[in-house]
Formats: structure tokens, C-alpha cells, sequence
């Protein structure tokens, strides 16, 4: 269960940092609002993972899905830039996701 918890943590990471585009500097109230709740339900799942996972690879994971997400999230609604170099980084954080994740004893 841990890591459907730390899932669910790195789901709304990603959900946070792509609103805090819409936020307007935190002036739209219902931007702000929904990134502020992100922020919080990230912080109460990564709390839950880390009941039964190390803290170093729960943090790590949670921030690189956070990472990987935010940045595919970002080519995607926002038009950033598809570099094959920034590609291939992605790529190499997600490979170190899935090392931490299957890794881990």
C-alpha cells in the first residue's frame, strides 16, 4: 500500500506544480486554492508512504515522479521544449525511478 500512497503523493505533486502556472503569482483565488490542496494531499500521501518505506527513497521517488511528470506535463499543455537532450534526461530519472522502486528490499 505504501507505494499506491506514494503514488498518489507524486500524482498530486505534478497536479500542484502544473496549476501554480494558472496561479497568476497566487492572485486567482481558485488556482491558488486547487494548487494549495495539492500541495497539502502531496505532503499527507508522502507522509503515509514513508510510515513503511524509507524516507530517502520515498522522497526521492515522490520528487522525481513530481520531476518527470511536471516536465511531460509541461511539453504538453504548455509547448516546452522536446530537446532530445532534456528528453534523455527525463528518461534517465525515470530509469532511476523504476531502479528505486524495484530496488528497494
Amino acid at each position: 500500500m505504501a507505494w499506491t500512497w506514494l503514488l498518489l503523493a507524486g500524482c498530486c505533486e505534478i497536479a500542484w506544480a502544473l496549476a501554480l502556472k494558472f496561479t497568476d503569482g497566487f492572485r486567482r483565488p481558485l488556482p491558488s486554492l486547487f494548487t494549495a490542496a495539492a500541495i497539502a494531499a502531496s505532503m499527507f500521501f508522502l507522509a503515509r508512504a514513508a510510515r513503511s518505506l524509507p524516507i530517502g527513497t520515498a522522497y526521492a521517488v515522490w520528487t522525481g515522479i513530481g520531476i518527470v511528470g511536471t516536465a511531460v506535463g509541461g511539453m504538453w499543455l504548455f509547448a516546452e521544449s522536446r530537446q532530445p537532450l532534456r528528453l534523455v534526461s527525463i528518461a534517465l530519472i525515470l530509469a532511476g525511478l523504476i531502479g528505486l522502486r524495484f530496488g528497494h528490499a
